[in-house]
């Protein structure tokens, strides 16, 4: 009777050895796996607070609750060339000095609205000699911004919760007001 249980214990006790490598997140080492980009946890993070502060929570959820920033690198290493891949890795270092040279601290340690400044000042630079005017800086937030706006609007949450949708053909309503003349 008991050795029964003694085998049973003894198979969850090894298959839970043999499950927890894969659950354990080494520092350093980003969340999702990409194949032809190389994202470390610093970098992930960085995107994660540049797209909350893109689309900041409030009485809806924000980027971060909705992992947009996973969508973001995902979308990255599916559907985008080499060349732009190479781009974007190298505007997010250029992104990190710029603002560890303006406030002297990360972009995580920054207020939100030093943040939205960064970003808008990244956004509306038309200088040709400006430092944050470089191809790949502007790449890189471009990605950024366009990728966290489309993840959010193709999101379940906003599909579900936001936009009202209704099936195709809808209701019949058979008191649907019609005016003479009205245009389709």
């Amino acid at each position: 009777m008991h050795r029964r249980t003694v085998i049973k214990n003894l198979a969850l006790v090894i298959g839970g050895a043999v499950l927890l490598p894969a659950c354990h997140r080494t520092e350093g080492k980003a969340f999702v796996a990409l194949k032809n980009v190389d994202i470390s946890a610093d970098q992930e993070k960085l995107v994660s607070d540049i797209a909350e502060t893109i689309i900041p929570k409030t009485a809806t959820p924000g980027a971060k609750d909705l992992n947009l920033h996973l969508f973001v690198f995902k979308m990255l290493d599916d559907c985008y060339k080499k060349e732009d891949q190479q781009a974007f890795v190298t505007g997010m270092g250029q992104f990190a000095d710029v603002v560890k040279n303006k406030y002297d601290k990360p972009f995580s340690d920054l207020s939100q609205k030093q943040r939205e400044e960064m970003l808008l000042s990244i956004e509306n630079d038309k200088d040709e000699k400006s430092t944050i005017n470089s191809k790949e800086l502007k790449s890189f937030y471009g990605i950024i911004k366009s990728q966290t706006v489309n993840g959010y609007v193709t999101s379940k949450y906003f599909m579900t919760k936001q936009v009202v949708y209704e099936l195709v053909p809808g209701r019949y309503n058979a008191r649907f007001p019609y005016k003479q003349k009205q245009s389709a």
